[in-house]
């Protein structure tokens, strides 16, 4: 019988299967994302679209819109300081049980091998964390991509400037689309500043907590 503990830990796992399955089909099915993308371009293509006029600066405002919801939903629905502190335990533990090893100290390899429940249990925790974080996120960025992808084919002139060319195409195909490597280019470094600043707010917070605690 199945313990109801591993039962709930599965459900999160189990979720996110299926709405990565979901969002897999909504992106490569071009009816699906076809769909999704008219949908979704009633509300974002009035206030970002502009016409398909400048789509490089619709591109960076999708990032932003995109790229801050998703760190800025990330940020208050995990706390840093607690999985910081669990990944440092866990290579803590790692690298002395490699030492022991190493040393080949079997008593300490058994002390350690003890604990070893509770710190996969912390391993876990992180993990499933991250996992319940990823439908919220996908109900983001899938309806987003969705409309870019209808937006970028239907726009007169998807053409920009790289210092490769003076006339890239934005719907040719490197391995991937263009714009997606423009899009990637524009909002990943835009998400890490974002990402690094909250955290630095965050940990500065706890620290005045800290002291004000100790005092």
């Amino acid at each position: 019988m199945p313990n109801p503990s591993q039962t709930q830990r599965s459900m999160p796992r189990i979720t996110t299967i299926l709405i990565f399955v979901l969002a897999l089909f909504i992106l490569f099915d071009p009816s699906l994302r076809n769909g999704l993308g008219q949908i979704v371009s009633y509300g974002l293509e009035p206030i970002i679209g502009f016409g398909g006029q400048y789509p490089v600066v619709t591109l960076f405002l999708a990032g932003i819109i995109m790229t801050g919801l998703t760190i800025i939903i990330r940020h208050f629905m995990v706390d840093y300081v607690e999985q910081v502190k669990s990944q440092k335990i866990v290579a803590a533990f790692n690298k002395e049980f490699r030492q022991a090893r190493i040393e080949n100290n079997t008593y300490k390899m058994k002390k350690l091998t003890e604990q070893q429940p509770k710190i996969l249990q912390k391993s876990m925790e992180v993990s499933t964390s991250q996992l319940k974080l990823l439908p919220i996120t996908m109900i983001i960025v899938v309806p987003i991509f969705a409309w870019l992808s209808v937006f970028m084919i239907n726009i007169n002139s998807a053409h920009f400037a790289v210092p490769w060319s003076f006339n890239a195409d934005m719907n040719a195909v490197y391995v991937l689309p263009s714009w997606i490597l423009l899009y990637s280019l524009i909002s990943v470094p835009f998400g890490q500043v974002l990402a690094r600043i909250l955290r630095y707010f965050s940990f500065k917070k706890r620290l005045k907590q800290m002291k004000a605690d100790a005092k």
